[in-house]
């Protein structure tokens, strides 16, 4: 397989070994937990989805676990992602769910009462001010967004990466960022959400995010480095 073949090739490559590790460009190779997003519901999730009220939508769903919870909690809820392996897996399992991007046109917009950005999605496409006022046109006036972030004490940044699977084979390098629960706020500040909530479980760390008017005059940014200034 050549660097050129697309993450989401990899990552169907990836559930069907049951292993996919992400590359930086510095060469730090990490596992991710393909198991728990293959698998059933775990209670530090769990704990996330009874603060989400439905009509949720699910941005980089993945094989659907927190939509198909949703769904047998009786609350409504769609998953969005760009993988057509994982969006295979998630319709196997009786989730709702949508192949493509979440800039792409969705439905029912302005009428979502939770975004879900879990397992780190708060990333992808490597700019999270873009995503959140993406997601800001998606939900109702009273919308928020529930977010996995990095632990305390970590650098916010944006970097390149790739995936591999247990074979080695690398897809090539696609956009994505890391936002610590420390600089959530200077996110927010610059795309009409404030953070209302924060909490650790089980060493995962999580934000709630609310709307909020429209400000003017903010003086926050992203520095080159890719870390907030």
């Amino acid at each position: 397989m050549k660097p050129s073949v697309s993450p989401a090739e990899v990552f169907e490559r990836a559930l069907e070994q049951g292993l996919v590790y992400a590359r930086s460009e510095s060469g730090e190779r990490v596992a991710l937990p393909i198991h728990r997003w293959l698998g059933p519901l775990g209670p530090v999730d769990a704990r996330v989805l009874d603060r989400a009220a439905g009509p949720v939508l699910d941005v980089g769903c993945g094989p659907g676990r927190h939509v198909l919870a949703l769904s047998r909690r009786g609350v409504l809820a769609v998953g969005v992602d760009i993988a057509p392996a994982a969006i295979g897996r998630a319709r196997d399992r009786g989730a709702a769910v949508i192949l493509g991007s979440i800039f792409d046109p969705v439905p029912s917009p302005e009428r979502w009462r939770t975004a879900l950005l879990l397992d780190g999605n708060i990333g992808i496409g490597g700019r999270p001010v873009a995503l959140l006022r993406r997601l800001g046109e998606l939900l109702s006036p009273r919308g928020e967004i529930l977010c996995e972030l990095d632990p305390p004490g970590t650098a916010s940044r944006c970097e390149l990466i790739a995936l591999e699977d247990r074979e080695g084979a690398r897809s090539r390098w696609f956009a994505w960022a890391r936002v610590s629960v420390d600089e959530v706020g200077v996110i927010c500040s610059r795309s009409r959400f404030t953070a209302i909530e924060t909490w650790g479980d089980e060493g995962r760390w999580f934000a709630r995010l609310a709307l909020a008017p429209a400000r003017t005059g903010m003086t926050f940014g992203w520095r080159g480095d890719g870390a907030p200034a």
